[in-house]
């Protein structure tokens, strides 16, 4: 899919940007074509956003507008136009949109949200902000008014997309919180996207209750897998970082009952500093009672959120933690439990450790520094959160310059 034209791009996609003219509206989904497209993949059923590059485009646009399509905008960075109701103007500094984007037009904040491309490597649709944890490193803080009109908004975005997915992330805030909610979602996700396997990111406290983690099963049909955080191989420990009582208890609860459901399970490893001081002992733990698992992913921290205002206990040096790394690992693959080492570039890593590392930054929250580009690593390195400059990074940034030790 070719880029649609503008003044510059960037690294990344911005997942938002502010516009240059009032929306009339509240919250629009939208899928992003242009001219030459709309033809062969007109859908009177969506809504759609022209992006125009010339005047010719405008005008072929606007008679499109006058022939009573009232579920079409006009957009463009490169070229004026009056604002209106129906058209647009996309900040001229911000990067491309692509053929069969969708995107979100939020009247109240004047903003234009990229919420899905299929060139994407990652994706995954927000379905609350809410949470009924506080992680001392939550890169995505919690509030508590309502947000339920986002679940509808996921499912137009689905509706939206050109292609299926191959996979698709659920996230949030919590998504169980949704209670009864989310099995009927993705009743209605698979009825969409059949094709694609999902991916729950959850703290896993509502899963102590069998009959709903049995309810999300036999919705699912397959084609779920949690992704479930654990912090500690006790409660004093797991409980600190969720900043939440009896989250440990309810966590494991909800593991044995994910088990007892056949359901595919990734247990996730944030390495802040209080994980990391019992490290060992947590993949320990691992090992002899959790063995059921899919994957365990240990993380390098996001400097985003609250790991910000938590930065003594979040901003670790992982050289500094080589050995600890090391033997959680041996611990986990001694026993045959898969491991891997996300969002930590290979040069914070011991090179025994570089063949469990992915790349799996999400695609517009990747960045790589300016020394990076001399790496012989850079093609398979998970680079770095696009905002480590205003946090830090995993560990001093070392290119590296040879295959070979």
């Amino acid at each position: 899919m070719g880029a649609i034209p503008s003044h510059r791009s960037r690294a990344i996609i911005v997942l938002s940007q502010r516009i240059r003219c009032p929306l009339a509206f509240g919250r629009r989904v939208a899928k992003v074509t242009t001219i030459g497209e709309l033809d062969r993949t007109w859908d009177p059923k969506s809504q759609w956003l022209i992006v125009v590059g010339s005047d010719d485009e405008l005008l072929q646009a606007r008679r499109l507008k006058q022939q009573g399509l009232s579920n079409l905008w006009i957009g463009s960075s490169q070229i004026a136009f009056r604002p209106g109701r129906d058209e647009i103007g996309l900040a001229a500094d911000a990067d491309p949109l692509e053929a069969h984007d969708v995107v979100v037009l939020d009247g109240p904040s004047q903003t234009l949200r990229l919420a899905y491309r299929a060139s994407h490597r990652h994706s995954a649709l927000f379905l609350t902000n809410r949470c009924n944890s506080n992680c001392l490193m939550c890169s995505q803080p919690p509030t508590r008014h309502d947000d339920s009109w986002l679940v509808s908004e996921a499912l137009a975005i689905v509706r939206h997309m050109s292609e299926p997915p191959r996979t698709l992330g659920l996230t949030g805030g919590e998504p169980t919180l949704l209670g009864p909610v989310l099995p009927r979602l993705l009743v209605q996700l698979r009825s969409e996207l059949p094709s694609t396997q999902f991916e729950i990111l959850s703290n896993g406290r509502a899963l102590e209750d069998p009959k709903y983690v049995a309810e999300l099963a036999e919705a699912g049909q397959g084609s779920v897998s949690w992704l479930v955080p654990l912090y500690g191989h006790a409660d004093f420990l797991h409980d600190y970082v969720v900043q939440a009582p009896g989250a440990f208890e309810q966590t494991l609860m909800g593991l044995l009952n994910l088990r007892d459901c056949a359901q595919a399970i990734q247990l996730r490893i944030v390495l802040i500093e209080p994980v990391l001081s019992h490290l060992t002992e947590l993949c320990g733990y691992i090992a002899r009672n959790l063995r059921f698992v899919r994957e365990v992913a240990l993380m390098a921290c996001e400097p985003i959120g609250f790991a910000l205002a938590n930065k003594a206990q979040c901003s670790v040096n992982l050289t500094d933690w080589h050995q600890t790394l090391a033997d959680g690992v041996d611990a986990l693959s001694g026993v045959g439990v898969r491991t891997v080492i996300m969002n930590a570039p290979r040069c914070a890593l011991p090179r025994e450790l570089w063949r469990f590392a992915a790349r799996s930054i999400s695609d517009w929250k990747q960045v790589y520094a300016d020394k990076c580009g001399e790496c012989v690593e850079r093609e398979s390195c998970s680079g770095l959160f696009a905002w480590h400059e205003r946090g830090w990074t995993p560990a001093p940034i070392r290119p590296v310059l040879s295959k070979t030790i």
